[in-house]
């Protein structure tokens, strides 16, 4: 049976937080105050879950100063002995049960009394938290809850009101015409691209154009594909697994050395503003990959992800300008927009149009023709741009609020890749990015370290983060950006 006063105590303890007693050893108030928490942890007296007085409260107790407690708590959290939440507190993490030493049994008498002791064990942190993140910064996804739903609502009804009957039936496997229209002015005016109606496939994301592409290429007799030092697996395995060989490019501190391109029949590259490090490739390098394709006779495949988000300086244009009948241009939706709508588009080469409408098959099945008729008419109502516009300042304000949070907090820690787009690349100490990914994990923070996205070919030169800021919610930003800065090194 049990205790409802123990229960009741047990409640008013986590809501109000603990009444501790700890005894601070040595000259150093915060090491002695973290030495103290560790061992009252560790030994059980404070259980999972249990919730810490304020570092107000605690500083008042003890004697010290607010901000010794803060500073304790905090390292504490990174530890992942401790859990901070906004609204909740700060609480002892929930952790398996602290291994207690055996009690040996009495030896029998005669028996072998010289036996060693049974080692002391201390209890370990879990290798991961056990609930899931609070806070994301994973690149390479918008600001979801900044969809313009009334402005889309709008469009959609637009467009289907004026759609014509046969927009119901099978389509072109190329896509809309409406769409594909549209978008050939939008890529001009926006982004440089040399682009008529009839050169532009519909697909429902980055990913599919890319194997339609790879199905071509070994159709072409392609062998190999160079690649970018840093990236996507999803993308090196995509063209593996079309029997595709990938090499990778060297790098250097101006980026992607396409001077070194060789015998392959395509490169795949992110000139406009690399991913993940971030840098734009210079203009004598993108004239060396247009030289380079005009003499092999091979194709530059150009990942546009997140052109439209520039905001240092003028918008870096699209390769393709430079040759269209040698850069296959890939645009999507997902990051000006939204991933859920699975809207992409390449535009080809006069040659490759009819291949790749082949490859993709007799109708369209991969894009719904009501979605690209929405976006072909959110587009040419203005609404596009004007969402554009309006997201392109909320995240340079992150951008910037991102980066004033750590120079003044961390200051040691340099910052790159923040010209455009939504992420930015945190430099590490070397040896370190594996355990703030996992400090970070311990208090909510889900964090991708730059290692995740290193070619299996390439060594491993760097440690960093992968920082992106357009994940969070308005109201989660301020949150995530502190959690950041208290497990940076």
């Amino acid at each position: 049976m049990t205790d409802p006063w123990a229960n009741a105590a047990a409640a008013a303890r986590v809501t109000v937080g603990a009444d501790l007693h700890l005894e601070l050893r040595g000259p150093r108030l915060r090491a002695g105050l973290m030495d103290a928490l560790r061992d009252a942890v560790r030994t059980g007296r404070l259980a999972p879950g249990t919730r810490l007085p304020s570092s107000r409260s605690l500083a008042a107790d003890l004697g010290i100063a607010r901000n010794t407690v803060a500073d304790a708590y905090a390292e504490l959290v990174a530890e992942g002995w401790l859990t901070a939440r906004q609204g909740s507190g700060t609480r002892v993490a929930r952790r398996a049960a602290p291994r207690r030493l055996p009690v040996p049994a009495p030896a029998p008498a005669g028996g072998n009394q010289g036996r060693a002791p049974a080692p002391r064990t201390a209890a370990r942190p879990p290798a991961r938290p056990r609930r899931g993140p609070l806070h994301s910064l994973h690149p390479g996804t918008p600001d979801l809850g900044s969809f313009p739903r009334g402005e889309w609502l709008k469009a959609a009804r637009r467009a289907l009101t004026a759609a014509p009957h046969e927009a119901f039936g099978y389509g072109d496997p190329r896509g809309r015409p409406e769409l594909r229209t549209v978008l050939a002015d939008y890529l001009a005016r926006a982004r440089g691209v040399h682009a008529h109606p009839d050169r532009i496939v519909i697909c429902s994301g980055f990913v599919h154009g890319l194997m339609l592409m790879a199905k071509v290429l070994r159709g072409r007799r392609v062998r190999g594909v160079a690649v970018e030092s840093y990236g996507l697996d999803v993308h090196w395995s995509l063209l593996t697994d079309a029997g595709l060989r990938t090499s990778v490019l060297s790098l250097d501190e101006q980026g992607t050395r396409t001077d070194t391109l060789g015998t392959q029949g395509a490169v795949l590259i992110t000139p406009a503003h690399q991913f993940p490090l971030g840098g734009a490739l210079p203009p004598a390098r993108r004239a060396a990959a247009v030289d380079w394709a005009r003499r092999a006779g091979a194709l530059i495949l150009e990942d546009d992800y997140d052109g439209e988000f520039r905001y240092d300086r003028q918008p870096v244009g699209a390769l393709q300008g430079l040759d269209p009948e040698r850069v296959v241009y890939f645009g999507t939706a997902s990051k000006s927009l939204t991933p859920g709508l699975r809207l992409a588009w390449m535009v080809l080469p006069e040659a490759l149009v009819g291949e790749v409408a082949e490859a993709k098959g007799p109708i369209d099945w991969a894009s719904g023709a009501l979605d690209q008729l929405t976006l072909a008419e959110f587009i040419s109502s203005g609404a596009y741009d004007r969402h554009v516009r309006s997201m392109r300042l909320r995240y340079r304000r992150r951008r910037d609020q991102l980066v004033a949070a750590l120079a003044e907090r961390a200051p040691h820690i340099r910052v790159s890749g923040i010209a455009a787009g939504l992420h930015a690349v945190l430099e590490l100490p070397p040896g370190t990015e594996r355990s703030v990914v996992q400090a970070a994990a311990w208090q909510g923070l889900a964090l991708q370290g730059l290692d995740g996205f290193r070619h299996p070919g390439v060594e491993r030169t760097r440690d960093g983060l992968v920082v992106g800021y357009g994940t969070p919610t308005d109201s989660a930003w301020a949150g995530a950006l502190d959690a950041l800065c208290r497990v940076l090194p």
